[in-house]
């Protein structure tokens, strides 16, 4: 059987795709690292973000659809929240069962202890790299992740 071959953009975003796994997990590793010492991992500090910059409390599929996540990872996660007191759940007027997320005052300043050691972090990440480079590398990213949920009119929104 002969392979299909993937054309010169098709290969530079294949080897794009395979260098993101590696830089993902690496992430999450250094992420969990950081915070550890809150009592957060990467994937809590994730869903606490997702909740702290959110207009108004969500139902938690919600939270998982802007977080790309999957329901049933971001409820496990959700519960252990609510366990530690990091979250509280509210009654949903426009859904019975599925009730609101709201993060508590101590939560929120857990993901704002967490910010105040992503900062530097992060600016440590960036030394050596170009502007530049990033916006257009963010650009990139933002324009696959709206092929992959299905939106084809990308140059527009990007």
């Amino acid at each position: 059987m002969r392979a299909t071959k993937r054309t010169r953009a098709g290969t530079a975003l294949t080897n794009l795709i395979l260098d993101l796994f590696k830089v993902n997990n690496r992430m999450l590793t250094s992420g969990d690292k950081l915070v550890a010492g809150l009592g957060l991992t990467s994937a809590r500090w994730q869903v606490l973000g997702t909740i702290a910059t959110s207009d108004r409390p969500q139902p938690v599929a919600w939270i998982a659809r802007d977080m790309g996540a999957n329901r049933q990872n971001v409820q496990r996660i959700i519960n252990d929240l609510a366990s530690e007191g990091l979250v509280a759940l509210a009654t949903n007027p426009h859904h019975r069962r599925a009730q609101l997320v709201i993060l508590t005052d101590k939560g929120k300043n857990a993901f704002e202890a967490a910010m105040r050691l992503q900062a530097p972090w992060v600016n440590g990440l960036s030394e050596g790299l170009k502007v530049k480079d990033i916006e257009t590398t963010h650009g990139v990213l933002m324009a696959l992740r709206l092929k992959l949920e299905g939106n084809e009119d990308v140059e527009e929104q990007t």
